[in-house]
């Protein structure tokens, strides 16, 4: 015990008091269990992959060694420096840098992310879409690819500044994350570009998701009150329908991201052949239409405009009225008048959900489904398999893919009765 006028002996640090501890715990320890916790020590602090033998030949190594540096110098060596004199000795370290642990997963996270928005960088994304492409082969599954970019957001830079151009792309970012799955990822590829790499997703599953982030993009911005209306436009391509190779699927995605932009940003009208090009280049996979549907299945359809014939208010009205007419007032359904049919053009087409296994809960029980037919920022078409009494307003949690269960109010504006005997019922989402 040291005198009570005799100076206090210098503290040692954190590293150099937990090394002294482990010591001098290793030496109550017998043979096998030290090698075993000598092996993971190793792996930890220097990520070699050692034997046990030789970890605890190289921690004998480093008492000895400490003991004579500690001999020589005529004081008191670390054992922190005795085990890297070690290590380095035995050709196990190139270059001896000792790091921190949170620090060294900060630089590895840092060298695959993007600093200003979070998302993973492009260097990345190459690696990734060949991981995902290979898993895709292997099991036999679709893969989504989402090529994205922001409209005009040059325009913002110039007359906002940098600072709100920096904001635009943290609330492209935020709308990305927020809406992907698990499996999903998100990169920054360029400047104001960015991808999305969507597992067992098919052109519908991507092509729904495209718009809802676009959308809800469009709502996160809104309040930056901005002179200039950004948007997010999309390209999407799938494996294995637009190719098997990456480089393949890039450019399918490039060239409809280009075409969409074009058609839905140009000044002037787009012309038949660039529109017959975009419907050859973009036109989603789909089954073929059964014998009894081909003569008046509709013509392609864009994937990325997913835009239908257009329709006459007068045809409409008259196919409300012929539904209608089908139907007794005694069925108790709801329908409404034809000139209230469609008399405001929807802000977004609609997508169809046919195949997918979409379908809603109807009712507080919970105790009737009907199928989702299609589906838009506006509202949602359902079938029924048999006539039942729809009331005006419809309580229903709607199950599709890629989003969450979806808990809305509906308020039927439609109905049609199929040849197959099924009821077809259009609904508007209510706030």
């Amino acid at each position: 015990m040291p005198s009570p006028g005799a100076p206090a002996p210098p503290r040692l640090p954190i590293e150099d008091s937990y090394l002294e501890l482990l010591a001098d715990t290793l030496e109550g320890m017998d043979l096998p269990a030290r090698g075993q916790f000598l092996q993971r020590y190793f792996r930890t602090i220097t990520h070699l992959d050692l034997r046990e033998s030789q970890c605890v030949q190289l921690w004998d190594e480093m008492l000895t060694r400490r003991r004579e540096l500690s001999e020589n110098l005529g004081r008191q060596i670390s054992l922190k420096t005795a085990l890297m004199d070690v290590l380095t000795s035995a050709g196990l370290f190139r270059v001896p840098i000792l790091i921190e642990y949170d620090e060294l997963k900060k630089l590895q996270l840092n060298a695959v992310t993007d600093p200003l928005t979070g998302l993973y960088n492009r260097r990345l994304f190459a690696e990734a879409f060949e991981k995902e492409l290979n898993r895709a082969r292997r099991y036999g599954q679709p893969l989504g690819l989402v090529i994205l970019d922001l409209h005009r957001f040059k325009e913002v830079n110039d007359k906002h500044g940098h600072p709100r151009g920096d904001e635009v792309l943290q609330a492209a970012a935020t709308t990305l994350r927020k809406a992907l799955r698990t499996s999903d990822s998100a990169f920054r590829i360029g400047g104001d570009e960015f991808a999305l790499l969507l597992p067992q997703t098919d052109p519908a599953q991507a092509l729904a998701l495209s718009r809802r982030v676009g959308t809800v993009f469009a709502d996160s911005i809104a309040h930056y009150q901005m002179s200039v209306s950004v948007s997010m436009d999309h390209g999407v391509a799938t494996f294995p329908q637009d190719g098997d190779q990456a480089d393949q699927l890039i450019r399918v995605a490039d060239e409809r991201l280009y075409h969409l932009k074009h058609a839905n940003h140009g000044k002037t009208p787009a012309s038949n052949s660039r529109t017959e090009l975009v419907s050859n280049l973009s036109s989603e996979p789909s089954a073929a239409p059964a014998p009894e549907r081909q003569a008046t299945a509709p013509g392609p359809i864009p994937i990325e405009s997913r835009r239908a014939p257009e329709r006459s208010e007068a045809t409409i009205a008259a196919a409300a009225t012929a539904a209608a007419s089908e139907i007794s007032p005694a069925q108790n359904l709801v329908v409404p008048s034809p000139a209230r049919v469609f008399t405001v053009p929807r802000k977004a087409e609609r997508v169809s959900m046919t195949g997918t296994n979409a379908y809603a809960v109807l009712g507080d029980q919970g105790n009737r489904r009907a199928r989702v037919l299609d589906l838009g920022f506006g509202g949602v078409a359902l079938e029924l398999d048999s006539q039942e009494e729809i009331p005006q307003s419809i309580l229903a949690v709607l199950h599709v893919p890629i989003l969450p269960p979806v808990r809305v109010n509906l308020k039927p504006v439609w109905f049609q009765r199929t040849a197959q005997g099924a009821y077809r019922i259009g609904c508007a989402f209510v706030s």
